[in-house]
């Protein structure tokens, strides 16, 4: 039996989250490759770092992207809707203007 035109063989479509196979394919290729790479990587960085340290740290997070999901934000709200941390004040000591014991102004 065919589908009518306009009409999907799957019509909720693709789980959120699914990689097609090519996408699959690709990071596991690419995660064997680094880790078939690990002590010429950790040179490599070694020297981009020695001139840049930057750049390196800059390459480390490019790498981790692949392989470590990025976090969403949340809100913090109640039932209502209201910002749960509106009333909470947080103390750390005294500021820079404040005298102490320590350091007089």
């Amino acid at each position: 039996m065919a589908f009518e035109k306009g009409q999907s063989g799957n019509p909720l479509g693709r789980k959120k989250g699914s990689q097609n196979k090519y996408t699959k394919q690709t990071k596991e290729a690419f995660g064997m490759l680094l880790a078939g790479n690990l002590d010429n990587l950790s040179a490599w960085l070694e020297a981009v770092a020695a001139e840049d340290p930057k750049e390196a740290l800059k390459i480390i997070m490019a790498l981790s992207e692949r392989f470590v999901p990025k976090l969403s934000q949340q809100a913090l709200t109640d039932a209502d809707g209201e910002n749960l941390l509106k009333g909470i004040k947080f103390n750390f000591g005294p500021t820079i203007d404040e005298p102490n014991d320590d350091n007089e102004v």
